[in-house]
């Protein structure tokens, strides 16, 4: 069975404990990495990032994109919402489908 983790400043993630998700800390580029990398190859079906962690994670999370596991999923932090959550999905659908369904601008 795979796990799911999240990944993020503590003030963030740290809630996460509670509905049983795997939470790692980490509060710099250096820091996050390396730990990235370790949960992509450490059997977690689903990595949540925070947005703000998850820009500095750009070309590992790029790297693994292509593979069906993980899933990298980018949420919202304590700092508030930057969009990136939404960008991706969007590229996601437009990967999938061919176009852009949902914001349809």
């Amino acid at each position: 069975m795979y796990r799911a983790a999240v990944l993020g400043d503590i003030e963030s993630i740290k809630g996460f404990t509670a509905v049983g998700l795997d939470v790692y800390p980490c509060d710099n580029a250096e820091q996050a990495a390396p730990l990235f990398r370790k949960l992509a190859a450490g059997g977690y079906g689903v990595i949540f990032v925070t947005e703000e962690t998850a820009q500095w994670l750009e070309k590992e999370i790029r790297a693994v994109s292509e593979q069906v596991l993980p899933s990298v999923i980018p949420i919202p932090g304590v700092k508030g919402n930057t969009g990136l959550g939404i960008r991706r999905l969007k590229e996601s659908v437009e990967r999938a489908v061919g176009s852009d369904i949902i914001f349809n601008n």
